[in-house]
């Protein structure tokens, strides 16, 4: 228990508790006399294997940093054979999984709270009428709502169990809060996994342990592949940036937190998460058209030539033309290419005005703008936070959209912000003159006319 030394007390506490907990539930069952002697100890070994082995690989989930066992079906489905107490000995058997690198308190923690679960879930089902044995055919129906009812228990107290461990010990950002409602969903797809167990041992008796882990890796393959693509997806959009952010010492980082605040606005208007990912896509892409603008007009020091700013005006365009052919971006290419419109109209590339402009195109342009004043440029220091929000409230409804401002400022109220570091004088190859930023509501860009 050497790893306990390096927690704060009042994990140790929960931890030792918990743990406690599952050794006190197995004591009890014991006392109560002849409930382990009931149990079918060969269809026990049975189901402990397979949780062994599920528990042994972990599946990744579509949720930000989550990564579960689906071991956790087998618990269900000795709910369903075996009773209260044999759901808790098999979610012991956590103990013994081959997954390296896992110290005994952890070991320790998973069997606890593997076994608690199962325990507490088996007394549901037997209270909602479920019957604890190989079920029959014909009654296998009258299962069902009892291991609704079991699951339903299951599964937020898994969660909570391991949600209050995480925050106990300083992670409480590995906690998926923000993807609970998917995380429950798929948490609890797999917990029918548990009834087929059941159900095919009605039929062809343990030999289904060997049928069920078919679908389970199945399963486990797709999501691997799922995440192994969106992790090439992210490689593709951070190269992207880091090209247009070579062009400008000062903007080295903006990309990314345009992408942070665009997905602020998003979540706070309840986009799903699908276009929330498409959103932060287009943040961090917004400017890529720039790699299409001359170096010398993007740094220019003093007004633009009408030539030249024609040539800024049409980035948003270049860059839908340089990520068209990326499929995976999907409404982002709106965002990209009608960011700099405005609501009154007198935006470009198109001229669009209210609700013309696309959803994307609106949150972006308040994200791009509010990182714009808060960050250094080679020509004034950042903006306060709350200068720049008295200049989005001013600028509601003539460049931005006033829906698209009040829910930020609502995000920013309720998560913070965090500005970027104070920029450090660039090297000397570096070194810049520019004195205007086309993102900056505060400092339009002058144009002469060459006539």
């Amino acid at each position: 228990m050497a790893a306990l030394r390096g927690l704060p007390w009042f994990a140790k506490v929960y931890l030792t508790v918990v743990i406690g907990a599952a050794f006190v539930l197995l004591g009890y069952s014991v006392a109560a006399g002849g409930r382990f002697e009931r149990l079918d100890w060969s269809n026990l070994m049975v189901l402990a294997l397979l949780f062994l082995v599920c528990e042994s690989v972990p599946t990744l989930l579509n949720v930000k940093q989550a990564a579960v066992s689906v071991s956790f079906s087998a618990v269900l489905a000795a709910v369903v054979l075996l009773g209260p107490e044999g759901a808790a000995l098999v979610g012991m058997t956590a103990m013994f999984s081959v997954r390296p690198g896992l110290p005994l308190v952890k070991r320790l923690f998973n069997s606890a709270q593997f076994a608690i679960c199962g325990y507490v879930a088996g007394r549901v089902y037997v209270l909602l009428g479920g019957t604890t044995d190989v079920p029959g055919v014909a009654g296998f129906d009258d299962l069902i709502l009892p291991f609704a009812g079991a699951a339903a228990v299951f599964v937020p107290l898994n969660f909570l169990l391991i949600a209050l461990v995480l925050v106990l010990t300083g992670q409480a950002d590995q906690v998926p809060l923000r993807g609970l409602a998917q995380f429950m969903i798929s948490y609890l797809g797999y917990a029918t996994f548990g009834l087929l167990i059941a159900g095919l041992w009605a039929t062809v008796n343990s030999i289904s342990a060997v049928l069920v882990l078919l679908p389970l890796f199945v399963a486990r393959w797709a999501f691997g592949q799922y995440h192994a693509q969106q992790r090439a997806y992210d490689a593709t959009i951070a190269a992207l940036c880091q090209a247009v952010e070579t062009k400008d010492y000062y903007t080295r980082g903006h990309c990314t937190r345009v992408s942070l605040a665009a997905g602020m606005i998003a979540q706070e208007i309840g986009m799903g998460s699908e276009r929330l990912r498409a959103i932060r896509y287009a943040g961090m892409l917004h400017d890529v058209g720039k790699l299409g603008v001359p170096t010398k007009v993007l740094q220019k020091d003093g007004p633009l030539t009408e030539e030249e700013f024609a040539a800024i005006q049409l980035h948003p365009m270049r860059g839908l033309e340089i990520v068209r052919g990326i499929d995976f971006l999907d409404e982002a290419f709106a965002g990209i290419m009608h960011h700099h419109e405005r609501q009154d109209g007198k935006g470009y590339p198109m001229g669009l005005a209210g609700d013309e402009i696309p959803e994307f195109a609106r949150i972006i342009a308040v994200a791009d703008a509010f990182d714009s004043m808060t960050s250094d440029r080679s020509y004034r220091g950042a903006r306060p936070i709350d200068v720049a929000v008295a200049e989005l409230r001013k600028s509601a409804g003539t460049q931005f959209d006033p829906v698209m401002v009040v829910a930020f400022i609502k995000a920013l109220d309720r998560h913070g912000w965090e500005p970027p570091r104070k920029v450090v004088a660039p090297p000397a190859d570096e070194a810049q003159t520019t004195t205007k930023d086309h993102d900056d509501p505060t400092m339009p860009i002058q144009v002469v006319s060459e006539r």
